[in-house]
């Protein structure tokens, strides 16, 4: 094996040690619930479905959830996502590459909750 082959072998698997890049769901499934259910669920202004509902949205942005059914009043709620703590400690353990690639693509970060439910009046 050339000496350059090597080289390039160690450097990706360097830059492969980020672990939230590796195993953090970075659109995983947030579910939607309303009492009474049926309500129609709009996320940044677009129709996604009715309640009960899980809808597959990316970690690492934010939401405006609007809540809508006929006779109630509509219902926002503000979904934010954080950094995760875990994931910054093993960046940290696993040296200055796993941050700085755990923080260009957005993969340390998980949402505050990972199910919504109103009530609609």
């Amino acid at each position: 094996m050339k000496v350059w082959t090597k080289i390039f072998i160690g450097m990706l698997c360097l830059v492969m040690t980020s672990c939230a890049t590796l195993f953090n769901d970075k659109e995983p499934p947030v579910s939607f619930m309303s009492n009474p259910s049926a309500a129609k669920v709009y996320v940044n202004g677009s129709y996604m479905g009715d309640t009960p509902c899980a809808i597959r949205l990316k970690t690492d942005k934010e939401y405006t959830i609007e809540y809508r059914k006929e006779g109630y009043e509509t219902k926002t709620y503000f979904l934010s996502n954080k950094v995760g703590a875990g994931w910054i400690v093993l960046d940290v353990l696993g040296g200055l590459i796993p941050i700085v690639v755990d923080a260009a693509t957005g993969a340390w970060y998980e949402f505050n909750q990972e199910t919504v439910n109103v009530l609609l009046e």
